[in-house]
C-alpha cells in the first residue's frame, strides 16, 4: 500500500496492498499538483492554501482536544437536536450485524504493516482481547501501537508519541535511495457510520514526520495525504467533497494526525463533506476512548492526600480514588468490595477509607468484626487485582484520561489497555478478573485489550467470551 501519494482520491485503490518496501515506507511520489476546481466556494469547501502560521501548534489545541462538532446531518439519519448526526445515528442504528454500524465507536482491528518486529500483522479486536505468546513475540508492541494511535487521535504530536521512533522501524528495513526508513500502522474503527479504516505511514529517519495517511469508509477514500516537498513541514492532503468539487486539496502539518484536523478544514456543507466529518469523528472518538493501565504495587501502599480522585496510569493514587468512590459512587464501591472478596486472601466485607493526621487517607479492607487490613499490607498481586477491577468498574470520569466531554457517556466505549494483565496474579485472580471483564464488556461500555503470559493464557482460553491471539503461532 502506497500511502505517500502518487494518485488523487479518484484513482486511489480501495483495497490496500500489504506490500512493504525494504525501508518500511513506500517510496514517495509527488501528488498531482493543482488548485481546487472552480465552484469550491459554492460547495462549501475550505479553500486550499498554506497552513496559517503556528498551525502545527495551534491545531492540536483547537481541534484534536475537541470532538468534531461540524457534523450536523448524515444521509438517512434523523439528527437529534444538539447532538452531531454521527452520534444521533448511534441511537437508531443497531449494534452491528447486517452491515449496520455499532452503537458506539470502537476499534475493531489493529494493523501493524511494518512496525518493530511485526510485518503484515492484522488482528481483529473483540470486547475482551488478549495477546499471548513467548517473550519477544511482540505482545507489548501490539499495545504500544494501539496507544500510539490513540494519542495521535487525541492530538499529541509525533515526537511526543514516538520519542524513540527509530526503535519502531523493522530491523531488516533498509533505507531507500533518499536514506529514509519508517514504519506503518493502522486500525479500523466501527461505529454508527460503519467500519472506517485509518492507515498511517511514518518516516522515522532522517527526520520524524508523517508521509502518508489514508482514511477510507464505505468503499471510498475520504482523506489521503502525501509528502510532496521534503523541504517543507507539510503534507499535501486531499479529502472527499462531492458536489461541484469532487475533492479539496490543502496542506496539513506533517507531525499531527490529519484525521483529527479535518474539523478545522472541512465546512460540512455538502453530503461528501458530511461523510468525511462523520468518519473522522468516529475514528477520533474510538481512538481517544482508551486508558492504558499498568498498576505498580510499590507506589500504591502509602497514604495519600485527597485530590480530584482520578486514577492514574500506575494506580499509585488508589487510596485517593477509593476515598472518592466511597462517597460519590457507593454502588460501584460496594460492587468492588464484593469483587475484592473473590480475589483477596481472608474474609472481606467491605472497602473502607481511614482519615489520618495531616489530611492523609488510606484505604483498608474491612474484615467483618476483625481488625481492618490497610491496603499497604496486601501482596503485589492483590493490589494489582484491586486496581484493575476498579478500572473496569469505573469510567472516564474516574480515570486520569482525556475525557470527550462533548460526547454523552452513553455513546462512548472505554477501552482498557492492560499490558501484562496477569502479572503477579494467581490463577484464581485471573479467572475472577476475566469474569468481571466479560460481564462489564457485555453492555458495550467497556472493552479490554491486554497481554498475558502462559498462566493467564490458560485461564483466558477457558472463557469462551475472551478472544486469545497467540503471536507465537
Amino acid at each position: 500500500m502506497d500511502l505517500t501519494g502518487g494518485s488523487t482520491l479518484a484513482r486511489t485503490p480501495l483495497a490496500p496492498s500489504s506490500d512493504v518496501s525494504s525501508s518500511g515506507i513506500a517510496p514517495s511520489r509527488a501528488v498531482p499538483s493543482g488548485t481546487v476546481p472552480s465552484g469550491a466556494a459554492s460547495s462549501g469547501a475550505v479553500p486550499s492554501g498554506t497552513v496559517p502560521s503556528g498551525a502545527a501548534s495551534s491545531s492540536r489545541a483547537a481541534s484534536s482536544r475537541a470532538v468534531p462538532s461540524a457534523v450536523t446531518a448524515v444521509p438517512g439519519v434523523t439528527a437529534v437536536p444538539g447532538v452531531p448526526a454521527a452520534r444521533s445515528a448511534a441511537g437508531v442504528r443497531g449494534g452491528g450485524g447486517g452491515g449496520r454500524g455499532a452503537a458506539r465507536p470502537v476499534v475493531t482491528e489493529l494493523r501493524l504493516s511494518a512496525f518493530a518486529g511485526h510485518r503484515g500483522a492484522v488482528h481483529a479486536l473483540g470486547p475482551v482481547t488478549l495477546f499471548s505468546g513467548p517473550s519477544g513475540s511482540g505482545k507489548s508492541t501490539m499495545l504500544r501501537a494501539y496507544e500510539a494511535l490513540a494519542r495521535l487521535g487525541a492530538g499529541d504530536s509525533l515526537d511526543e508519541v514516538f520519542p524513540d521512533a527509530a526503535d519502531c522501524v523493522p530491523e531488516r528495513a533498509r533505507p531507500d535511495a533518499q536514506g529514509r526508513r519508517g514504519f506503518r500502522i493502522g486500525c479500523t474503527v466501527d461505529g454508527p457510520v460503519g467500519p472506517v479504516h485509518l492507515d498511517l505511514a511514518v518516516q522515522a529517519e532522517p527526520r520524524l514526520r508523517i508521509v502518508g495517511e489514508r482514511l477510507t469508509g464505505r468503499g471510498r477514500t475520504l482523506l489521503a495525504t502525501a509528502l510532496r516537498d521534503p523541504g517543507r513541514s507539510t503534507v499535501q492532503a486531499e479529502w472527499h467533497t462531492a458536489g461541484a468539487t469532487p475533492v479539496t486539496r490543502a496542506p496539513l502539518p506533517d507531525d499531527l494526525l490529519g484525521t483529527a484536523l479535518l474539523p478545522l478544514r472541512v465546512a460540512g456543507k455538502t453530503p461528501g463533506q458530511l461523510e468525511v466529518l462523520a468518519a473522522a469523528e468516529q475514528v477520533v472518538i474510538g481512538l481517544r476512548s482508551a486508558f492504558p493501565c499498568d498498576p505498580r504495587p510499590e507506589g500504591m501502599r502509602a497514604a495519600v492526600l485527597p485530590g480530584e480522585g482520578r486514577l492514574r496510569r500506575d494506580c499509585a493514587n488508589l487510596a485517593e480514588v477509593l476515598h472518592r468512590t466511597h462517597t460519590a459512587c457507593p454502588r460501584r464501591h460496594h460492587r468492588l468490595a464484593a469483587v475484592a472478596g473473590a480475589g483477596c486472601a481472608g474474609p472481606v466485607t467491605g472497602i473502607g477509607v481511614q482519615e489520618l493526621p495531616e489530611g492523609f487517607v488510606r484505604a483498608v479492607l474491612e474484615r467483618g468484626g476483625r481488625p481492618a487490613t490497610p491496603l499497604g499490607r496486601l501482596g503485589d498481586g492483590e493490589l494489582r487485582y484491586l486496581a484493575l477491577a476498579l478500572t473496569l468498574l469505573t469510567g472516564p470520569g474516574v480515570l486520569a484520561m482525556d475525557r470527550i466531554a462533548e460526547v454523552p457517556d452513553a455513546m462512548q466505549s472505554l477501552t482498557l489497555l492492560a499490558d501484562g494483565l496477569d502479572r503477579g496474579l494467581d490463577r484464581r485472580q485471573v479467572r475472577e478478573l476475566l469474569g468481571l471483564a466479560v460481564s462489564i464488556a457485555a453492555d458495550g461500555h467497556i472493552r479490554v485489550v491486554g497481554t498475558v503470559g502462559e498462566g493467564g493464557e490458560g485461564e483466558a482460553r477457558r472463557v469462551p467470551e475472551v478472544t486469545v491471539v497467540d503471536l507465537g503461532e
